[in-house]
C-alpha cells in the first residue's frame, strides 16, 4: 500500500495527481452537503413522477397526482364568475337607486362600470372622463340631460340624437344664420362671452341681451343657465362643450354642431349599462 502524500505547506493530504509540478489537494466536499445534493435528487425524482414535469412532443406527463396549473386557474375563474353571476344577476334586478345604496352592489358596479368604461366610452370621453372639444367632462357639474342616476341612465341607454333609439334625446339648437342679421348675431355671442368673461365690445354685448332673450331664452332659460329637459347648456358657468371665445360662439349660433352619442342599451344589457350609470356617477360630477 502506497504511502499517503502530505502537502508541506497546508498539511493536507493530496489526491496523488500532479499537473507541471502541481499537486491536487485532497479537501472533500462537506458530509452534510454532500447528503443534501442526494435528498434534492431525490426531491426531484419524486416531483417528476408526482406532477407534471418531462416534456413530450405535444404536451408533458400528467404526473401521478395529475396536478395541473391550468386546471388550477379555471377553476379559480370559474368560481370567480359564478360570485360575479350573483352580482349581475341583482345589478340587473335592481333599480340603480338600490344599487347605489347598497354598498357591496355598489362597490362592484363601480369596477364593473370601470372597465366597461374603458372599453366602450374612453374612445371619446377619455381615460380619465375629462372629454374633450366636443366630447363633455364627466367629472364636472355641467350636465346637458341631467347628471342624476336616473337621468344619466337614460342618456346611456337611449344616446343622444342616435338614429336607431326612438327614446333618444333629440332636441338641436337651429342655425341662426339668415334669421338673425350677421350683426345680431355679432351682439349675442359678444353677450353669452361677456355672462363669465370681458366682451370685445361693451356695446355690442348690451344689444345682445335683448337678442338672447328673444332667440336664445326659450331654451337657455332668460338666466341663460339652461334647460335639462331640452339640453340645452347652461351659458353662464364658463364651460365649454365645442370651443372658448366670441367667434366660437358667433360659429355656433350661425351654424351649430350637434354631437351624437350611440345608445348603448341593445349593445350592453341592462347590467353593464347600470354599472356604467353608477361609476360615472361617482365620478364626482353627478347631481
Amino acid at each position: 500500500m502506497s504511502q499517503k502524500h502530505i502537502d508541506e505547506l497546508s498539511g493536507v493530504e493530496t489526491t496523488g495527481h500532479e499537473w507541471d509540478g502541481i499537486q491536487e489537494l485532497n479537501n472533500p466536499m462537506p458530509r452534510w452537503w454532500i447528503w443534501t445534493f442526494y435528498v434534492t435528487i431525490l426531491w426531484a425524482i419524486g416531483y417528476a413522477i408526482a406532477y407534471p414535469a418531462i416534456p413530450m412532443i405535444t404536451s408533458a406527463t400528467n404526473g401521478y397526482l395529475g396536478y395541473s396549473t391550468r386546471a388550477e386557474l379555471q377553476q379559480d375563474l370559474n368560481l370567480a364568475k359564478s360570485s360575479q353571476t350573483e352580482f349581475h344577476d341583482l345589478i340587473a334586478a335592481k333599480t340603480v337607486e338600490e344599487i347605489d345604496a347598497d354598498p357591496a352592489l355598489r362597490k362592484f358596479a363601480i369596477a364593473g362600470g370601470a372597465s366597461a368604461f374603458k372599453v366602450n366610452c374612453a374612445p371619446c370621453h377619455g381615460s380619465g372622463a375629462s372629454g374633450g372639444p366636443g366630447f363633455p367632462n364627466l367629472n364636472d357639474d355641467d350636465w346637458l340631460w341631467g347628471g342624476d342616476l336616473n337621468a344619466i341612465q337614460a342618456t346611456i341607454s337611449h344616446g343622444i340624437r342616435f338614429d336607431g333609439d326612438t327614446d333618444s334625446h333629440s332636441s338641436e339648437m337651429p342655425p341662426f344664420a339668415g334669421v338673425l342679421e350677421p350683426i345680431q348675431m355679432k351682439q349675442v355671442a359678444a353677450f353669452v362671452w361677456g355672462l363669465t368673461n370681458t366682451p370685445s365690445d361693451v356695446g355690442l354685448a348690451a344689444a345682445g341681451k335683448q337678442v338672447f332673450l328673444d332667440n336664445c331664452a326659450p331654451c337657455h332659460g332668460e338666466d341663460a343657465k339652461g334647460k335639462v329637459e331640452m339640453g340645452a347648456p347652461d351659458l353662464a358657468d364658463a364651460i365649454w362643450l365645442k370651443s372658448r371665445g366670441e367667434d366660437a360662439i358667433l360659429r355656433q349660433v350661425a351654424s351649430p354642431k350637434h354631437g351624437v352619442m350611440p345608445a348603448w342599451a341593445a349593445r350592453l344589457g341592462d347590467t353593464t349599462v347600470n354599472e356604467l350609470t353608477i361609476f360615472v356617477h361617482a365620478l364626482g360630477g353627478g347631481m
